[in-house]
């Protein structure tokens, strides 16, 4: 039995075999650090980032970078250009009067060194260009949600969840052996929703062997990603069965996992704007059975005869961290949660042209209407993230643009539960395997 720093060993190992540089194994680098170490000012303070720039580490002795300022993934208020004398140039962003986030947005051109030597390059007259950019943080501990919480808002969950209760759990299991080991036994699990026949397939990976014989263990849900698409992560996420929590990978379509290729693609086609369906109406929204399926997905955890009875946990990031953050207000049950850069919130803040998080909508979409407005708020995760009890562990990246800095802050803001946080500045939309682990690690740590 691989105990958990056996685990944390392997992938230090994995990482060292394969580490490259930022970005892992780019031809080109680019530095930027801002002049407060941490990446945050107060309002009205004006910020500064030294800018350095090399390609296969071979720094130009003088290019001409190009750049743009503008709000968190809104449009350019300011440019310019800055000559980078051996690689370095200092570029002042300005201020912002209000809390919220501004980015830096780079591009240089340089001669193509790929097809010869310098000499033939320069004949050839070839180039290429590179792009990059850096947020920095105004006051963001100020951040508060644009989206406003319904009068109604809980007296219309608490209605839905009453309803969703009438229609009895029923569910089918079958053998995963293509995700199953000497240490993890795996199954397919099909879960029915409600009467309308919606569904959600998950794998559910139980803990096996000696170690765990006739044990209660903790139980963890996890929701995906935004997308239709095959549950991804079943055999990376092999650790957390490997240290004893029974985790349950979910999809929120109705698609099972082990169809074709081609009849993955056929759902997709037929659910990629699930968005935006039913938009006009909070009772017909395409997600409200979505949320009420996470709160079925627990009832089905809950029910397993290796469930502890004490512990119940969700994680995810993104979309699955917004469906985890649902799950927690919904269900009292929940013990912990663990979020990274969660969607779904502060979805409508684009009709007043500020920084909304993902989807991103467009006033095409029809998500800015009157009623798309109003049925957004009743599915916005900063309203949900008010009515969260449980301890909850967050992390988000500024360099985010699918899910924003700004956005993450309006969450973490009005969260009131016990929580903690990684900020990891540099960080896109995405966690190094490290933060993965950690996240596992608090979880253990925090079990009743």
């Amino acid at each position: 039995m691989r105990t958990l720093l056996s685990v944390l060993s392997a992938l230090c190992l994995i990482t060292s075999a394969t580490a490259g540089n930022y970005p892992d194994r780019a031809d080109y680098l680019w530095w930027t650090q801002p002049d407060h170490a941490d990446w945050i000012y107060k309002c009205g303070e004006k910020a500064a980032v030294d800018v350095s720039f090399s390609q296969y580490g071979i720094v130009p002795e003088e290019a001409v970078a190009e750049y743009t300022v503008g709000d968190d993934i809104l449009g350019d208020d300011q440019s310019g250009k800055v000559t980078l004398r051996n690689g370095h140039a200092r570029i002042s962003m300005g201020t912002r009067k209000t809390p919220g986030f501004r980015d830096l947005r780079l591009k240089v051109t340089v001669p193509d060194l790929t097809p010869g030597a310098l000499s033939d390059t320069q004949a050839s007259g070839k180039t290429v260009t590179y792009s990059h950019h850096i947020k920095l943080a105004f006051s963001p501990e100020k951040i508060q949600p644009w989206t406003k919480e319904p009068a109604d808002f809980k007296a219309f969950w608490d209605e839905s969840l009453k309803e969703a209760a009438q229609y009895p759990l029923h569910y089918t299991m079958e053998p995963a052996p293509e995700f199953s080991t000497e240490l993890i036994e795996t199954f397919l699990v099909r879960l029915d929703i409600d009467r309308k026949h919606h569904a959600m397939y998950g794998y559910l990976m139980v803990p096996k062997g000696k170690k765990w014989e006739g044990r209660k263990l903790p139980v963890l849900l996890c929701p995906p990603g935004a997308g239709v698409k095959e549950i991804k992560n079943v055999a990376e996420s092999s650790y957390y069965a490997e240290n004893g929590i029974i985790r349950f990978l979910i999809e929120i379509h109705g698609a099972d996992p082990t169809m074709s290729a081609r009849s993955m693609a056929d759902v997709r086609s037929a659910f990629q704007d699930y968005l935006k369906c039913g938009i006009h109406s909070r009772e017909q929204y395409y997600m409200r059975h979505v949320y009420l399926g996470l709160v079925r997905s627990l009832d089905f955890l809950t029910q397993l005869p290796q469930w502890d009875g004490k512990n119940l946990i969700v994680q995810g990031g993104s979309q699955g961290g917004a469906l985890s953050i649902v799950a927690a207000a919904l269900d009292p049950r929940v013990t912990l949660c663990v979020v990274n850069h969660p969607a779904l919130a502060d979805m409508g803040a684009g009709a007043d042209n500020l920084t909304s998080g993902y989807p991103h909508f467009r006033p095409e979409d029809g998500a800015y209407s009157k009623e798309g407005l109003r049925t957004l708020a009743y599915y916005d995760v900063v309203n949900f993230a008010r009515y969260v009890k449980c301890p909850t562990y967050m992390t988000w990246g500024y360099n985010d643009n699918t899910c924003t800095p700004t956005t993450s802050y309006a969450v973490w803001n009005t969260l009131s539960c016990p929580k903690v946080k990684l900020v990891t500045p540099i960080n896109e939309h995405w966690t190094s395997k490290t933060t993965n682990i950690g996240q596992m690690q608090w979880i253990l740590r925090n079990l009743k």
